[in-house]
């Protein structure tokens, strides 16, 4: 997982993604699974609100937090690298962009579509604006003392990293509002047309 960090000209950030890329021996869908447990992890732990999720032309899902005030850069990588001990540092675009090395499309997705896209991260085609601002209108920005608490934990967490995110994604009731990969068609459907979006579906052979 790297963490990446939008970063406006006063050197602060209001937004900290995270991207999940496939490991040895993930399978197709290990890394979608692992951004599942995090996503959770960070609702159900820490009480942040649901992050955004987008897929990379280059072959990555992505978790995106928004914050509602500036952060320094320095406390966005202290938060990241409690989450993942693992993390490396590095730049990001905003999606939707063409990822040139690749040729296909990043682009905000709805979370419960996430496991469809396991194996082939990206689109063929540029996203429509109105879908993706759609897609964003109910994220829900994490407020200073959100964050603030929500990194206090983290740092007297035992070990430096947050214990649940070793752990597999909550299931059943306990899952209700909680990022996961195995929404009912149904409700990924409701939530379109509620945003007067109508969908249209990629059929594997």
């Amino acid at each position: 997982m790297n963490r990446l960090f939008l970063a406006p000209a006063d050197g602060g950030t209001r937004s900290i993604s995270l991207a999940f890329r496939k490991l040895a021996g993930d399978g197709e869908a290990g890394h979608w699974e692992r951004l599942c447990a995090v996503a959770n992890a960070l609702q159900a732990e820490l009480g942040l609100p649901a992050p955004a999720v987008s897929i990379c032309g280059a072959g990555a899902f992505g978790l995106w937090l928004s914050l509602e005030k500036p952060v320094t850069l320095a406390q966005a990588q202290v938060f990241a690298q409690l989450v993942c001990a693992d993390a490396d540092a590095c730049a990001v675009a905003l999606p939707p962009y063409l990822d040139q090395a690749s040729g296909k499309w990043a682009a905000f997705i709805h979370p419960g579509m996430g496991a469809s896209f396991a194996g082939d991260e990206g689109l063929d085609m540029q996203p429509p604006e109105a879908g993706q601002v759609a897609l964003l209108e109910g994220l829900e920005s994490i407020g200073p003392a959100q964050f603030a608490q929500a990194l206090d934990q983290l740092r007297r967490s035992s070990g430096g990293a947050l214990p649940p995110l070793r752990q597999a994604p909550p299931t059943g009731s306990a899952a209700a509002g909680l990022l996961l990969k195995d929404a009912a068609l149904e409700d990924i459907v409701s939530f379109l047309h509620s945003k007067n979006i109508e969908p249209t579906f990629r059929f594997l052979k």
